[in-house]
């Protein structure tokens, strides 16, 4: 199982780069005031350096220290307040750039082919839309303004430091080699680390939700001590991949810390040798020590985030990688002249030199109801994507009109041809509103229309609010039948004049199935029908059946010219006819 691609460093600074000048206002403002609030906080340390130096000449009154605290009480003040304001709009902006990554992610995932997804697994994108979005909401959030902030303020704090006395502030600068090649030995390490932490967490995603999904294929299959297997790796790959990260923590966290000592340490000492020699004066001394002290906050700010911004940019990476993943499909194309279907000597591979598809040829006539059956695995579902041109053929063409489906733009695509399988999904929202996701402009009238054709209509106007239920995981429950038939009514709503069922009714019983499909037919009259059937009574009301052996066509034919024929199909069907009485 492939994953999709994950974006360069290149790829994601341009990103970055669009996002700051697309907020390039509100992040002056944010950090405009966190500038003014640092230079407040500067204040009270420059304050404790001038009553230190009155202290020493014994110059101190009454009314000075009055002006001194007071000075004190109004600089923490104004940093209280502008800190609030800043803090606050440094979370608006977050907030503003989080929901604008998330919706272009949205839009990403939604423009991938289709084939991209199946190749990449339901882990890979199942882990980017939750680790990933959640690590990068941490980084937006709360990461990227932290550190923003605090490089500001340490930049600010070191230029106060010089100001009052650069002799004295060379000291502190003892502790830059440690925090330089300790920095870009992690940086070096850790980037590849976290970017193996989060596919292990794909990968175990995957295993784990294909698992869950498919219990009862494992379990029928006795595949449960592989499937537990596989997922003990995942879970080992990802417990040494966090080890791994948490190891580069643990040596460099320490040597940051120490760093910071050292240059407290050095500058008191550096400092006070001054002021004993008269070189500075002892407020200056005490000032400087101060603001090395103060700056080891940003500066810790600025290391401990960092950590942090190393996870984002990875998740980041993953995000916009799935961005990277472009459809080969044209934005333009020429509009076919007919609505004949035609399948030319079509091999197609999932794995390249395991072919599925042997040579197939079909000619689908306009308005015909076309059944193909076969055995499990024979490559039916492979010739209704192709049909449906979700994939394209290895070799060979499949077209519609003599223009190739692969050449085809989506959205003309889908006006001409649409498939519906057994898997169904209902979203968040009411049954309105999952409907009218195949044609937005369509009225209640016509919603109402194609729920009636699906045999849907019934139970929708039972519910509390009719079509205004809002159904999904926070709504009404439908049960499984109930959300093949939206499906189904999606496909009238969206009225493709063909359409390729691939066992699109399989979860309905077989009673209620063949209703269905016979109501659908009254409906569809006069459009192409492709049914993928393992129920063989939608082959019998079929105008032609299409028996598929090994992915190559074995029989072609009516069903009663099959059933004379003795074959294939003949022998499938007094099978399928033994196994369900009722059926003849």
């Amino acid at each position: 199982m492939s994953q999709l691609p994950v974006a360069d460093n290149q790829v994601v600074r341009a990103h970055a780069k669009v996002l700051i000048r697309q907020h390039r206002a509100p992040l002056v403002r944010m950090l405009s005031l966190y500038a003014l609030a640092a230079v407040m906080s500067l204040i009270p340390a420059w304050i404790i350096g001038k009553i230190t130096n009155l202290a020493a000449k014994h110059q101190l009154t009454s009314s000075s220290i009055s002006l001194y605290v007071t000075g004190l009480f109004v600089s923490s003040l104004a940093f209280a307040g502008l800190s609030f304001l800043a803090r606050r709009r440094s979370y608006i902006l977050g907030e503003a750039v989080f929901a604008q990554l998330r919706e272009e992610f949205l839009a990403s995932v939604l423009a991938l082919p289709l084939v991209e997804v199946e190749r990449a697994g339901t882990g890979d994108l199942l882990s980017r839309t939750t680790n990933d979005i959640e690590a990068l909401s941490r980084t937006v959030r709360f990461a990227m303004p932290e550190w923003l902030v605090a490089i500001v303020q340490a930049v600010l704090t070191l230029a106060a430091m010089v100001l009052v006395s650069p002799l004295a502030s060379v000291a502190s600068l003892v502790s830059l080699p440690f925090l330089y090649f300790s920095t870009r030995y992690y940086l070096h390490y850790a980037t590849p680390g976290y970017r193996r932490e989060r596919m292990s967490y794909a990968s175990m995603s995957g295993s784990v939700s294909e698992t869950a999904e498919g219990a009862r294929t494992i379990d029928a299959h006795r595949l449960g001590d592989r499937q537990a297997a596989r997922i003990e790796g995942n879970i080992r790959e990802s417990f040494y991949s966090e080890m791994y990260t948490l190891l580069m923590r643990l040596v460099w966290f320490p040597i940051v810390e120490s760093a910071f000592t050292l240059a407290i340490a050095t500058t008191l000492a550096w400092s006070g040798w001054l002021a004993l020699h008269h070189d500075i004066t002892l407020g200056a001394a005490t000032t400087v020590t101060l603001y090395v002290v103060q700056i080891n906050d940003p500066i810790d700010r600025i290391v401990s985030w960092l950590d942090e911004l190393q996870i984002g940019q990875t998740s980041l990476a993953r995000l916009v990688g799935v961005s990277v993943v472009r459809d080969d499909r044209p934005t333009v194309g020429v509009e076919p002249t007919n609505e004949t279907i035609v399948m030319r000597d079509v091999r197609y591979a999932y794995r390249a030199g395991h072919d599925v598809l042997n040579g197939v040829s079909l000619t689908v006539r306009p308005g015909e109801r076309l059944a193909i059956v076969g055995p499990s695995g024979a490559g039916k579902s492979t010739i209704g994507r192709l049909l449906a041109g979700i994939d394209a053929p290895r070799s060979g063409s499949v077209t519609v009109g003599d223009v190739a489906l692969s050449s085809m733009p989506l959205a003309m695509l889908r006006r001409h041809v649409a498939l519906v399988t057994q898997e169904h999904h209902i979203f968040i929202g009411s049954v309105r509103d999952n409907l009218s996701l195949a044609r937005p402009d369509a009225s209640d009238e016509e919603i109402e229309r194609s729920l009636d054709a699906v045999d849907a209509l019934e139970w929708v106007q039972a519910l509390p609010q009719g079509l205004f239920t809002e159904l999904g995981t926070t709504g009404h429950q439908v049960t499984p039948a109930q959300a093949q038939q939206l499906a189904l009514a999606r496909l009238v709503l969206s009225d493709p004049h063909t359409l390729v069922l691939d066992e699109a009714t399989a979860l309905l019983d077989p009673r209620a199935a063949r209703h269905l499909e016979r109501s659908l037919g009254a409906v569809l009259e006069g459009r192409t029908v492709i049914a993928i059937a393992h129920r063989l009574h939608t082959a019998h009301d079929a105008d032609r059946v299409c028996v598929v052996i090994d992915g190559a066509v074995a029989e072609l034919g009516t069903h009663d010219e099959l059933v004379a024929r003795d074959g294939e199909y003949a022998s499938l069907w007094r099978s399928w006819r033994n196994e369900r009485p009722e059926a003849s």
